[in-house]
């Protein structure tokens, strides 16, 4: 009884705040992080205030991500100056980067764990609590990381739930930290993902997203994204199965073929490409061609025309001419991407690409500008063109005042319309009245999941 009464008492007392930034890989972690530390007693709060554990999870990927973290350790401290101060932890993979450096410049930092180390941080939470003794872990340990999860169920309890099959990279292309930050390639056990599938499913998910740095690559004792997407979609509870983020190099033959017999796969593929100019691609190490982007772009089509691609872009990359710019805007006329992100190249430490020479800032704002007009249009005009046309909307919940429904597209364009409570987790027909470049706006026609006597 006594014992009992103490953990309810340390559950009460124990509260952490995560913030998360970043890639979808970023928040499936953080979720999974606190799977783990409710184990030692810790309350999920959305209050800084609340808060005796501070979380933040970080990306590496874009410049001055590193300035974040600290510019975020300044609000912390502020909202602690008369308080208690909280156990301060920095994830992801800005601690995987920086670790001990971390430390050595912001003394307010307690913890520093890589993303490779999430299934020690209950240890190294009560060894620092015993022994107040700072504690920097940045180990590669993909194998036991993903060993310990699969142990702790995956509580997301989300509608469109994340689950991770894969990490790492062995790409290495010139501008990218991911190598660095994630480690090598590793894909998890084929048998483990199903198992959390199904749990995910069992719980409320109709919908799988299974992410990665290289998605396509995933390969475990032969068995390949495609394989999992076709086990996976057996699942009755799961109605809609994407994947994310490819490599133009990885889109296998069986992974291309999927499209042709899955009855769930979403025709959405996000590959990104980059540049349009194969000299810029070369430059980067990207390892494929437009060529060959464009042959996997014309084998999807033919087999499914309503298949839409989305992608990356990274502008103003050293090297980058002219006719180099003009080759994106080319491929981007023939593909006509309905939504991507696009940058201006920043180069990060310890890349290939941190120490080639930068073009003029104004020429790559001035080409960044542009491409993002381009893009933007092509977003406009498929949202357009769905106006007084009845698609199907996956219920994710309500909207904040909750007089809509929101849901998403196939194309995973956000829609809001007049659904209900009781249609969340369900697919539902709605006919578009409206848009702008990033929402549909309609009305509830038919629920599909209802069954017709």
């Amino acid at each position: 009884m006594k014992m009992q009464q103490d953990l309810d008492k340390l559950k009460k007392k124990n509260k952490i705040f995560i913030k998360t930034f970043g890639c979808q890989m970023n928040e499936y972690d953080s979720n999974r992080i606190y799977d783990s530390v409710k184990k030692i007693g810790y309350e999920k709060t959305e209050k800084y205030e609340e808060a005796n554990c501070y979380l933040l999870n970080t990306c590496h990927i874009r410049d001055k991500a590193k300035e974040k973290v600290y510019h975020e350790i300044g609000r912390v401290k502020k909202i602690f100056r008369s308080k208690k101060k909280p156990l301060v932890i920095i994830a992801g993979c800005v601690a995987q980067a920086e670790n001990q450096e971390m430390l050595k410049r912001e003394p307010y930092i307690d913890l520093v764990i890589g993303p490779q180390a999430y299934h020690k941080i209950n240890d190294t939470i009560l060894n620092y609590t015993k022994k107040k003794k700072k504690i920097e872990d940045t180990e590669f340990d993909a194998v036991s990381k993903f060993k310990y999860l699969s142990k702790i169920k995956n509580e997301a309890g989300k509608v469109s739930s994340f689950l991770t099959i894969q990490e790492g990279c062995d790409k290495f292309c010139h501008f990218c930290v991911v190598p660095f930050t994630r480690g090598p390639e590793y894909s998890r056990p084929f048998n483990q993902i199903l198992d959390e599938a199904k749990y995910l499913a069992d719980n409320g998910a109709s919908e799988l997203i299974l992410l990665g740095q290289n998605v396509n690559a995933y390969d475990n004792q032969g068995y390949r994204l495609s394989d999992l997407i076709l086990n996976i979609e057996k699942l009755s509870e799961i109605k809609r199965v994407r994947y994310i983020t490819s490599h133009p190099k990885d889109m296998t033959e069986d992974l291309i073929e999927v499209y042709k017999t899955s009855k769930k796969l979403m025709p959405l593929v996000h590959l990104p490409v980059q540049s349009g100019s194969n000299k810029i691609l070369k430059s980067m190490n990207r390892k494929h061609t437009i060529e060959e982007y464009l042959n996997t772009f014309n084998k999807l089509k033919e087999i499914n025309a309503k298949i839409e691609f989305s992608s990356d872009f990274i502008i103003g990359y050293p090297g980058e001419e002219d006719q180099d710019f003009k080759d994106t805007l080319n491929l981007i006329e023939r593909v006509k991407f309905i939504n991507s992100y696009s940058f201006v190249f920043s180069p990060r430490p310890g890349t290939v690409a941190e120490n080639l020479k930068l073009i003029e800032k104004k020429t790559s704002i001035e080409r960044l500008e542009k491409i993002q007009s381009i893009l933007f249009e092509n977003q406009i005009r498929m949202n357009k063109s769905l106006e007084g046309k009845v698609i199907n909307v996956l219920v994710e919940n309500l909207t904040v005042n909750k007089s809509k429904a929101f849901g998403r597209s196939e194309y995973m364009t956000s829609v809001i319309f007049n659904g209900k409570k009781n249609d969340i987790g369900k697919i539902v027909q709605v006919r578009i009245k409206d848009s702008n470049r990033n929402t549909l706006f309609g009305e509830v026609i038919t629920n599909l999941d209802q069954k017709v006597a």
